[in-house]
Order: C-alpha cells, then structure tokens, then sequence
C-alpha cells in the first residue's frame, strides 16, 4: 500500500476558499461527469442541502459536485456558487432544456470563532471552484470548510482546540482511495496507530488534556448545557466502480474510522456525516473499500489536527504534544 497525494485520484478536482478573519470556509469536490454518490449521517445536527438526490431510489445516478462548508444553515446559500460555475461550463443533469448542475453540501458550525455573522456565500464557493482548476498538492489545517473547526467541546468553548481540514489517500494495486474531512467535533481526537490523544477538551488553565467520555460519565443525567456547535463532515473519493448503493454502504462503513479517531462521536450535539464518490473504473469489493475507507478517513482526521496552525487564541494539538 502506497499513500499518495489525493489529487492523485483522477476525475476529481478539489478547491478551496476561506474568510481567515471571518473564521469560516469551504471546500469543493467537482466530478464533472457526474459521480455515483452516497451519503450516511449519524450525527443529530445535520445541515445539508439536496441530500435526498443520493437516496438509492432517486432517479439521478450522479452528482457533479459536493460541497464542504462553514457557517451551520447559513452557509447553505453557498452552493449557488458552485451551480453558476458548473452551469457556465455547460455540466450538469440534462433536462431536455437545460443543464442542471447536481450539487450536494454539508455544514459544520464554525459560528463560534472570527465573526459570528462570518459564512461562506455564492461568491466563497465560485472562487473554490476558481481554485479546483489548479491541480497542487492538497493542504490541511486552516483552509477551506476546516477554516473555523474546532474540536473538545463538551465544556463549551472555553476549553476547545483548534482543528481544521485533513486529507489522506493511499493506492492498492490500480485502487485508489482518498479521504477530506473537517474535524470539528464535540469530542477529543486519538492517533489510530499509537492510540494517544491528539486533540481535544483541555484543563481550566489551557496546560492539558482532560477525558470527554469521562467527564461524560460524571455527568449521567441530562446536560442541559451540551454545546451545540459540532459536526464533522467528509468525502471519500475512490476510483472504484460503484453505484450510489454500494457507496452509501462505504459510506456507513467508513464512520468506523470516526469511531476509531473521535471519542465520543456521532452525539446529539453533532451532525457527522460523511459522502463517498465513486469516480473510475476499477473493478474492487465493497468490503476491502470501505475497510480501507474507514482507515484513511482516521488518518486524515490525525492529519486535521497534527497540521493545522494556532489560529483565535486556540491551542493546537502541535502546541501541548511539543511542549
């Protein structure tokens, strides 16, 4: 198994736009032909937009692009930027009249960090696409829909690090497949290989780790206070041949690699999901796939926190794992 780049995955192109001071981004997956989807959420708090395009018995087979973003509800008006910039270069679903760009979007909460009246717009988004064109090595850390992520937050914001985007891929043979993920999670972040804890929920004084799940359990009648402001959401994109069951299938398989990097997960007060998009021919079983997707997609959450730089007074696991 060799670990690539995932722009090394063909069909694809991914972008980036962000608003630093605003603390909030986005980050498109643009397959222009139109790329078998699924979708598995977990989470309670989703916010995401033409999410039932990818139900196994909707009639469109394809997706042109999903969208990665900031901003809760609000960044949802984002895909509009993503619509005019493939409806411009004539892609999209054929009607018989005109083409209709099939996009897909998923929002963490980053309302908390920069301004809260900060989201990704129409605008943010045509530029991530502007920046898809533009085949460079993909970054983590403070970019895109990982601009205002944040991890540790069962105590509020107070005691939260910062976290941001991560992207792993790996080629097996002709397979190949990748992983992108905004980690801003409720909960605390392990290294799936050395088992540490990366990331997550800090001591009053800022100097050190404390345990989410075991401050969960001191507290087993209803939290009345739980902060809100979670979710974590991911694509997968392999060059795998697969229709859209068989990816929501990867899709549910790959929330193992949540389970193995985030504790707790899939809470009330998150809106995990995760995408999986089949974009080449490669003959490959469903459950080597989504076996080898819940790997990457842990280490590309290890990549969101090992990588990304102090940024609104927030502490990096870089800072307390180097002190």
């Amino acid at each position: 198994m060799q670990e690539i780049n995932l722009n090394d995955i063909e069909n694809i192109r991914i972008g980036h736009a962000q608003d630093i001071e605003g603390g909030t981004g986005c980050t498109v997956i643009i397959n222009e032909q139109g790329a078998p989807t699924g979708l598995d959420v977990r989470g309670g708090g989703p916010a995401s937009r033409e999410s039932e395009l990818l139900n196994p018995v909707a009639a469109a087979q394809g997706i042109h692009a999903v969208l990665l973003s900031g901003g809760s509800a609000f960044g949802l008006d984002a895909a509009g930027g993503v619509m005019q910039y493939l409806s411009e270069r004539n892609i999209g679903f054929d009607t018989g009249v005109a083409k209709v760009p099939l996009v897909c979007q998923s929002c963490i909460f980053d309302l908390v960090v920069g301004k809260p009246n900060a989201y990704p717009d129409k605008a943010m988004a045509y530029q991530a696409c502007l920046d898809s064109e533009n085949r460079k090595s993909i970054q983590n850390g403070n970019i895109g829909a990982g601009t205002g992520a944040t991890v540790g937050k069962y105590r509020g914001v107070q005691t939260m690090m910062k976290s941001g985007i991560g992207t792993y891929a790996v080629k097996l043979g002709d397979l190949k497949v990748g992983a992108i993920v905004s980690v801003n999670a409720l909960g605390d972040i392990f290294d799936i290989e050395s088992g540490d804890k990366l990331a997550g929920m800090l001591s009053a004084d800022l100097s050190e780790f404390e345990d989410t799940e075991a401050a969960m359990y001191e507290d087993i009648s209803c939290k009345e206070n739980l902060f809100t402001g979670n979710t974590t959401i991911g694509a997968v994109i392999t060059n795998g041949k697969f229709n859209k069951v068989e990816a929501k299938k990867i899709a549910a398989m790959t929330h193992n690699g949540y389970g193995q990097a985030i504790r707790p997960v899939h809470t009330t007060a998150d809106g995990d999901s995760i995408y999986v998009m089949s974009v080449g021919e490669v003959a490959a079983d469903i459950n080597v796939v989504g076996t080898l997707a819940a790997r990457v997609m842990a280490m590309a959450i290890k990549k969101a926190v090992l990588e990304t730089e102090p940024l609104y007074g927030l502490k990096t696991a870089s800072m307390l794992l180097h002190k």
